[in-house]
């Protein structure tokens, strides 16, 4: 294959990815409230993925980062199902990676992963999908301090679908944690006076 034939499919694979962005995560239409593009949740399961890896060393990080990164990439062409729609609705994704792998000259890699991924017997496929379920708790974390009820009882079930020491420990610190305190501190006097800070 030529390079210049190279580039024009890489071109299209970034522009079939930048549609990602625009495909919404359906299961906030049975929440209720909130909203998120696929395109959203894989970049944070990537950076969750990323620190799982480091609190699990035996795992291969760059690994886990690139299958999180490709876990949901056939959304774009599928939609995005949710618990409901996949219950009913015939699930395509695994050809619609098939075919995302065809297209481009790494497509190898992308099939492997997706297919390590969905047969989750590997450390960096159980942490991929525990990231996966974890991104999630945090989102739905943050719909629950907006004061949807529901929240927290999806979160809870998420929980128990987690898979790895790391996950558990993580997801369990999300689950007490307030979404905000990674910025915001009551005493901190930065936000009384905007000087000074109480955040040790």
């Amino acid at each position: 294959m030529k390079k210049s034939d190279d580039n024009k499919k890489i071109a299209q694979f970034i522009y079939e990815c930048g549609i990602l962005s625009k495909t919404p995560r359906s299961g906030f239409w049975f929440l209720g409230t909130g909203q998120q593009s696929v395109a959203e949740h894989i970049a944070r399961t990537a950076l969750i993925g990323w620190a799982l890896s480091y609190l699990t060393p035996k795992a291969n990080r760059d690994k886990v980062i690139r299958m999180c990164l490709t876990h949901d990439l056939g959304e774009g062409r599928t939609s995005d199902l949710n618990y409901v729609h996949q219950k009913y609705g015939k699930m395509s994704e695994t050809q619609a990676l098939k075919d995302i792998a065809a297209s481009v000259p790494f497509g190898a890699e992308i099939e492997s992963l997706y297919t390590e991924f969905e047969e989750r017997n590997s450390i960096e496929a159980k942490l991929t999908r525990d990231a996966d379920q974890l991104e999630f708790i945090a989102t739905l974390r943050g719909e629950e301090i907006q004061g949807n009820t529901k929240a927290r009882l999806w979160a809870k079930i998420a929980y128990k679908r987690l898979k790895t020491p790391a996950g558990k420990k993580l997801g369990q610190t999300l689950l007490t944690i307030h979404p905000d305190d990674w910025w915001f501190n009551k005493d901190d006097q930065w936000f009384v006076h905007r000087r000074g800070s109480g955040r040790k």
